[in-house]
C-alpha cells in the first residue's frame, strides 16, 4: 500500500517549525559570542606548534637459518609389488565372466 504524501505534509510542517524553534533559541540563548581578548590575538598570530616526527628503531638482522637435513629418498617399489594391474583386472574379470556363463545353473523350483 502505497504512503500517501498528503497525511505527511502536516506532520512534515510541524516538524520543520519545531526546528525552526529549537534554532531561534540556542542561537539567542547565550548571546553574542564575545570579542577575543587581545591575549587571544596574540597567541593566534603565534606559529603553531608541529608534531614531532617519530624515529623507529631499525631491527636487528636476522640471523641466517642452517639447511635441512636431505631426506632418503622413498621406496615405492614395496608398496606397488603387491598391487595387481589394470591388464590384470581386466583378464580376471574376463575369466569370471567366462565361468559365470558355463557353471550350471540351478533351476529356481529345485
Amino acid at each position: 500500500m502505497p504512503i500517501r504524501i498528503a497525511s505527511l505534509s502536516r506532520q512534515l510542517h510541524k516538524n520543520g517549525q519545531r526546528l525552526h524553534v529549537a534554532m531561534m533559541s540556542r542561537a539567542f540563548s547565550h548571546g553574542t559570542d564575545p570579542a577575543p581578548t587581545a591575549e587571544r590575538r596574540a597567541s593566534a598570530l603565534l606559529p603553531k606548534a608541529k608534531p614531532v616526527k617519530v624515529v623507529k628503531e631499525a631491527k636487528p638482522a636476522k640471523a641466517p637459518k642452517a639447511p635441512k637435513a636431505a631426506k632418503p629418498p622413498k621406496e615405492k617399489a614395496a608398496k606397488s609389488a603387491n598391487k595387481p594391474s589394470r591388464a590384470d583386472k581386466q583378464t580376471k574379470k574376463a575369466e569370471n565372466l567366462e565361468a559365470a556363463k558355463k557353471a550350471d545353473r540351478k533351476s529356481a523350483k529345485t
